[in-house]
């Protein structure tokens, strides 16, 4: 069996499980400079974009295809790849289809999608100027169409805000800020077959717009201390009715994952982005549940995924994610990306924005290690 794996950042995540599993392994990248690329059987220095890859893919002989792709730009080329692969060479490729990315990789289009669907989002509007919006109750969350990782988003506290938005864009959706616990949900699909796996909280909203990844994020998704667990228990399954429905509705394949707000005050959730591509949660999610996505994509491209077998082998731990910036560490290397046992941790992310990740067979042991690793959870925002 052999697969070409798109994009070397990520495929420190494949390397132990693509050897364990006997897979020959091809790896485009655009970088000279990447990291990684060592760790493939062969690799090929490419230009940028989807047709090297493509020629490449039918030259190797490759049985399938894992775009190996964590943002937003390249994934309609992607998705074209795809199309044109499964279509005319039978090969086939773990990653969504264009109606799929082209509704999520747009905001505006997303929100249409939701409320056609009868699915909860933020009130929101598009707007090309400040006239009347000061009667609005703020604050307001100010976006673009497009963009990820928290890029030029804003939290509008008043009419000025507003306006210095505009200034600056042309256009911005305004949403209603909601005070709640931002969430993440991870969604795995093949061949009409969907699983949602465990709800990640991401922390509190902030009105300083904090970036999930400075945050302390928690697994499986938690409220508060006053919120009994058989209701965590009812929402988390909420969540996981929500992902599977977006998943079908837009036919969804590989991985995607969903970002939600759960609003303290009335205690609905709420999506606000649809992302069809690899989560920056997967190693929450393989911690709390012992599913790795990206694991779960190379056996899509190989034949051998089956969701029963998947949802069987489902756990449940408590897990948690501290950002370190930098930690003294020989760990932070692809010979340590998987978790074993009920109480382990790993070590991700480039310098200054590390990440350590803790599976605890409950939260008091995922905290006595935090504590063994030296880290004080109590300044940590969450």
């Amino acid at each position: 069996m052999k697969l070409l794996f798109i994009g070397a950042r990520l495929f420190d995540d494949v390397a132990v499980y693509t050897k364990k599993m006997g897979i020959t392994t091809v790896l485009t990248e655009s970088n000279p400079q990447a990291q990684n690329l060592d760790l493939a059987d062969s690799y090929h220095l490419v230009p940028r974009g989807m047709e090297h890859p493509k020629d490449i893919a039918i030259k190797e002989d490759v049985d399938g295809i894992v775009p190996l792709i964590g943002i937003d730009e390249p994934l309609k080329e992607v998705a074209l790849l795809k199309e044109e692969l499964e279509t005319d060479y039978g090969l086939p490729v773990v990653a969504s289809p264009l109606k799929a990315v082209s509704i999520a990789g747009d905001k505006v289009k997303t929100k249409e999608f939701l409320l056609k669907n009868n699915i909860k989002t933020p009130e929101h509007e598009l707007i090309h100027s400040c006239t009347k919006m000061g009667t609005k109750k703020y604050p307001l969350v100010l976006k673009q169409s497009c963009g990820q990782g928290g890029k030029n988003i804003k939290i509008a506290l008043s009419l000025e805000d507003l306006c210095c938005y505009l200034e600056e864009y042309d256009t911005a959706l305004v949403e209603r800020f909601i005070d709640g616990i931002e969430i993440s949900i991870e969604i795995l699909r093949w061949k009409n077959n969907s699983l949602p796996l465990v709800p990640v909280s991401k922390g509190k909203t902030t009105l300083d717009c904090i970036h999930p990844l400075k945050k302390l994020k928690k697994a499986p998704f938690q409220i508060d201390n006053t919120i009994a667990e058989s209701k965590i228990d009812y929402y988390s399954q909420k969540i996981r009715n929500i992902a599977l429905k977006i998943a079908n509705l837009l036919n969804i394949e590989g991985t995607a994952d969903l970002d939600l707000i759960f609003d303290k005050y009335d205690k609905n959730t709420y999506v606000l982005e649809i992302n069809t591509r690899i989560s920056g949660t997967r190693y929450l999610t393989a911690a709390a549940s012992d599913i790795n996505p990206l694991h779960e994509m190379v056996d899509m491209a190989t034949g051998s995924w089956n969701v029963k077998n998947v949802s069987k082998r489902i756990k449940k731990y408590y897990a948690l994610e501290i950002p370190v910036g930098d930690y003294v560490s020989d760990k932070n290397n692809y010979r340590f990306r998987e978790f074993h046992g009920d109480n382990s941790w790993i070590i991700h992310g480039p310098d200054n924005h590390q990440r350590i990740t803790i599976r605890g067979k409950n939260e008091k042991n995922a905290h006595k290690i935090a504590a063994q690793l030296n880290l004080d959870l109590g300044k940590i925002r969450n």
